[in-house]
């Protein structure tokens, strides 16, 4: 088929931090209140400023909180030289059950020292008009053929705010992330793809895994290709990241289970799927489920293979699938749902297929950071650690590494997971809640692992104890310019 073109040392105290951020934040359903969105641990505050010669300065691989009223701009500063690609990516998150349009939209955009915008993009609602977090970023590319934004020197990042003047004015809070991506130590093609396999894959094997979905990019909850499943709380977002290596394309589709409810009405938009990619730019975004209490189900378009010449085509969508990485899901409920069919959890079902042989990067002059898929992520994928999880389990390994006491780490790792598993349990006001009794346990898991008992069932722990999804990645098309696939 055919497009159209259009990421030493350590103290005890660094454990006990650790160990604090992995408690979720409190929970929050009525209007005013913030949003159960998880930001990133090591975020750091800063204020932009209305005028650019005086924003703060982002470093590379940093996050960082702000927030935005409607109308409101923000200016940053960043210092680039002229060989890097930088990306600086905004997650507007709107409060609870406050309003917001189809118009409304956080605009980021790179610009250099002339005011000219190296790129642009819009988080936005769209037809899905309801509060959720909203994700896009803009660029500075190196780009031989390009005049423009080439330079080494001083860049402002610009967020804007616009909207409907009938949406709520509350502030947003807004999650910035500054990353760069190395300069290349060859030559990679230049020509965006023409045709890519398109087909929708088999259902993944193994039969349904239960898995539950975090409340942000930081705690995105690992998926492999496979079928999993969650339930979903009106109003409520999830999370999940997927890791696609170079050459390898990535289908998803989510299925909203039928409704219990006595009298069902209908809703339109119900449902919100989108997905990122590892420098958290939108690849793709659907909401046309039209809800009337039936199971409906929700698919991204297809994609191509990730390549890093994807770059250069003018869709957007096909553009964002330019790095191997971990690709991030939501799942937005939409909150008129618990009108209609009230305020109980439905049933969500993810269909995740990796089709495509990994093969080798087009080789980056400098490490890839974000921009490569490693052994522990997908290792990360297989068992459900999301990046919280990840870092907990880092610190431990450089806690024993530094020679503490058997017993002192013993404590402290129990300690660790135990706060995991409390949040997992807890996380049911965050849109997490007891999974269906015919999904089985993770892998490497015991069964239940992660999620309360649900009402008269036996305790947690208890349930026959299943197998993860089989298979894994697909049968590879030939796809890509970059060599057979690693260690082959």
């Amino acid at each position: 088929m055919k497009r159209q073109r259009g990421r030493t040392r350590l103290a005890l105290a660094g454990v006990a931090a650790v160990c604090a951020v992995a408690v979720p934040p409190a929970p929050a359903g009525a209007a005013g209140e913030p949003n159960p969105y998880t930001f990133d641990s090591a975020a750091k505050p800063v204020t932009g400023t209305a005028v650019n010669s005086n924003g703060p300065a982002l470093t590379a691989g940093s996050s960082y909180k702000d927030s935005i009223r409607p109308g409101e701009k923000r200016y940053y500063r960043i210092d680039l030289d002229a060989t890097v690609n930088a990306y600086v990516s905004a997650v507007a998150v709107p409060k609870l059950a406050t309003k917001v349009a189809y118009a409304d939209e956080l605009s980021v955009s790179v610009e250099n020292r002339s005011g000219t915008a190296c790129s642009e993009g819009d988080a936005r609602f769209g037809s899905a008009a309801y509060p959720r977090p909203v994700a896009d970023y803009a660029s500075r590319r190196v780009d031989k053929e390009s005049s423009t934004c080439q330079e080494a020197g001083t860049y402002y990042v610009l967020l804007e705010r616009t909207g409907d003047a009938t949406s709520s004015p509350e502030p947003w809070d807004v999650e910035i992330r500054f990353v760069t991506e190395p300069a290349l130590s060859g030559q990679a093609p230049t020509a965006a793809p023409e045709d890519w396999p398109s087909a929708s894959p088999a259902a993944p094997a193994g039969g349904p895994v239960a898995r539950a979905g975090g409340n942000g990019f930081h705690d995105a909850t690992g998926l492999a290709q496979g079928e999993w499943q969650d339930e979903i709380r009106p109003g409520r977002t999830l999370f999940y990241r997927v890791p696609v290596d170079w050459g390898q394309q990535v289908f998803v589709s989510a299925d909203l289970g039928s409704s219990t409810a006595a009298d069902p009405g209908s809703v339109s938009s119900a449902l919100a799927l989108a997905l990122h990619n590892p420098a958290r730019g939108l690849v793709d975004e659907q909401s046309g489920v039209y809800y009337d209490g039936k199971q409906k189900s929700l698919a991204l378009d297809p994609l191509p293979p990730v390549a890093y010449e994807n770059r250069f085509d003018s869709d957007s969508t096909v553009s964002a699938v330019r790095f191997a990485g971990w690709y991030y899901l939501s799942v937005t409920l939409s909150p008129e749902i618990a009108d209609e069919f009230g305020d109980e959890p439905l049933p969500l079902t993810l269909r995740v297929n990796i089709e495509g042989e990994a093969r080798s990067g087009p080789g980056y002059d400098g490490p890839a950071g974000d921009f490569q898929v490693t052994d522990d992520d997908q290792e990360a994928a297989d068992s459900g650690r999301n990046a919280a999880e990840e870092s907990t389990s880092a610190t431990m390994r450089v806690v024993a590494a530094a020679g503490i006491g058997t017993g002192t780490l013993l404590v402290l790792g129990l300690g660790v997971w135990t706060l995991l598993a409390r949040r997992r349990a807890a996380a049911g006001p965050g849109g997490q809640v007891p999974l269906p009794a015919q999904a089985h346990a993770a892998p490497g898991h015991p069964a239940g692992y992660g999620y309360p008992p649900a009402q008269g069932t036996a305790p947690q722990g208890t349930a026959p104890q299943g197998t993860g999804p089989q298979g894994g990645p697909g049968q590879g098309y030939g796809y890509g310019p970059y060599g057979p696939p690693p260690g082959q």
